[in-house]
């Protein structure tokens, strides 16, 4: 009656369906799992086929195999709903959602897909490469050679024989960096692209908010 739902047993039919929970209709909810409980949850806030649809922490509590399941139900869902997810377990939010909002005192401090924020903050790329350089070759020796390369713009020592290499916007320098460590004959054993992860977006962002108030 409060939803105004005109045909009812239709409409939980549908929400049930929607839910992977028509198999239970009979089932007494304090007897579900509690997977199985956030289900029937889901399926009550769609029952009247809402725009929107808001979600405050949907898989909190849940093992890991009901946190695939929920994951994949939230994804089914915006396919027909638009679906506002409100969490603070970011892997969650990376691995749901399409758009990004990262709210710091009560401000959108950033906006965008996971690879719009990592764009932004890091401005270029960054790639880890490890090798197996001569005794007789400093680390700054490996360095400069790898600063030498075109499109990179700057070069981190972070141990023996690893460094991490920053380049310059949409440019994948990792070949060109292959081929000049295999020219001088060294043994390159990692060369990969670094991402920043979500949390790692939110913390610098909240940080430098906390920052700019003070």
């Amino acid at each position: 009656d409060l939803r105004r739902v005109s045909n009812r047993l239709r409409a939980v039919e549908r929400a049930m369906e929607a839910c992977h929970i028509a198999d239970r209709a009979e089932s007494i909810i304090s007897k579900l799992s509690k997977g199985l409980r956030q289900r029937v949850g889901l399926a009550q806030a769609i029952v009247h086929e809402p725009d929107v649809l808001i979600l405050d922490e949907p898989t909190i509590g849940l093992d890991p195999k009901q946190i695939i399941e929920v994951r994949e139900l939230i994804r089914e869902l915006g396919r027909e709903h638009t679906v506002i997810l409100s969490s603070h377990i970011l892997p969650e939010v990376s691995q749901t959602c399409d758009r990004i909002l990262i709210i710091n005192n009560g401000r959108i401090v950033a906006e965008g897909s996971s690879e719009d924020l990592t764009a932004q903050l890091e401005g270029g790329g960054q790639v880890a490469v490890q090798l197996e350089s001569p005794e007789d070759i400093s680390p700054e020796q490996v360095a400069k050679v790898l600063r030498g390369v075109d499109d990179v713009v700057g070069v981190t020592i972070k141990g023996p024989g690893r460094f991490r290499v920053a380049c310059a916007p949409q440019v994948d320098v990792r070949p060109r960096l292959a081929q000049a460590v295999v020219q001088r004959g060294w043994d390159l054993l990692e060369l990969r692209s670094i991402s920043m992860s979500l949390e790692d977006i939110f913390l610098r962002l909240t940080a430098e908010e906390v920052w700019d108030d003070a």
